[in-house]
């Protein structure tokens, strides 16, 4: 053994091999307490095979980038505008409408129920805003690199940016499960995965369209929709345990979602005066939003 193991030890590194080593097991020993929490606990179980489930979606809209030669600008507004409305709905009537009953089933009063989801909302926009602030990433396409026909060559960043993007849905989607009402985030995780279809070939065909070949293209956005199952599990994980915080839970995950809708997608959806058709896209996404929950909910 000694034989073996001498030759190598002087090229690898006696402390490259003890961190790698402590690397795996670290590893191991967190994913069998992963294994072990979805065995032990079933909303966070649910939480992960709904955003799994997302993921997939996303996964799914990306493929046909691999053979389509053009999106044209209306179709993308549409769709984003379609994501917008989904999103927006599912913050209403899955998240906030939620939040304010359970704090009404716990015997607050109006003001404080409605005070209580109202400041819960504003630190959710606010979250997402410091994250931005902090994390580098870049939007798909800036206006002045439409002007110049510059191209954004920095992959890392756009996988920050479609991560930020994610985060309020994973959040949204471990909330819903551990709230305890299946049929009600089952509905949401429905209404996130729709919406996660169109916005993967939004990512893959916007990635095309600034320089990136098509296999890479649509490998960051697969892999942008890892993020959902990573935060249904965070989410449902740490608002499962105490009813106290679930209220607020639902509702940062709402403001978070809002603060998405209005800062990235909207805007977006209108830079190219396509206003009325990503109005109608959204107008259709929220009764789509609407539907499944009240028909499952």
């Amino acid at each position: 053994m000694k034989l073996f193991l001498l030759p190598w030890l002087p090229r690898f590194g006696v402390r490259k091999l003890i961190g790698s080593t402590i690397l795996l097991l670290g590893a191991y020993t967190a994913l069998e307490q992963f294994v072990l929490l979805l065995q032990q606990h079933s909303h966070v179980r649910y939480a992960f095979y709904a955003g799994a489930i997302a993921a997939a979606a996303t996964a799914a809209g990306a493929l046909p980038a691999l053979f389509l030669h053009h999106l044209s600008q209306k179709l993308h507004d549409v769709m984003l505008g379609f994501g917008a409305g989904v999103m927006l709905a599912a913050c209403m009537f899955s998240l906030i409408i939620p939040a304010l009953a359970l704090l009404t089933d716990s015997g607050a009063t109006a003001w404080y129920g409605s005070g209580s989801v109202g400041l819960a909302i504003l630190l959710g926009g606010a979250f997402m805003l410091l994250l931005e602030r902090l994390v580098p990433h870049e939007h798909f396409i800036k206006d002045e690199d439409r002007l110049h026909g510059q191209t954004l060559r920095r992959s890392w960043l756009f996988v920050f940016a479609i991560a930020l993007h994610n985060i309020p849905e994973g959040l949204a989607i471990g909330a819903s499960f551990a709230s305890g009402d299946i049929l009600a985030a089952t509905a949401l995780a429905t209404g996130i995965s729709i919406q996660d279809i169109p916005e993967g070939l939004v990512v893959a065909m916007a990635l095309l369209a600034v320089g990136y070949g098509r296999i890479l293209a649509v490998t960051i956005a697969v892999l942008s929709g890892l993020t959902e199952p990573v935060m249904a599990v965070i989410g449902a994980a740490l608002l499962g345990e105490s009813s106290l915080l679930l209220p607020w839970g639902l509702a940062l995950a709402a403001g978070a979602m809002l603060f998405v809708i209005s800062h990235e997608m909207i805007p977006e959806s209108h830079r190219q005066g396509h206003e009325l058709a990503a109005t109608k896209g959204l107008m259709l996404g929220f009764v789509l939003m609407m539907l499944l929950d009240t028909a499952l909910g």
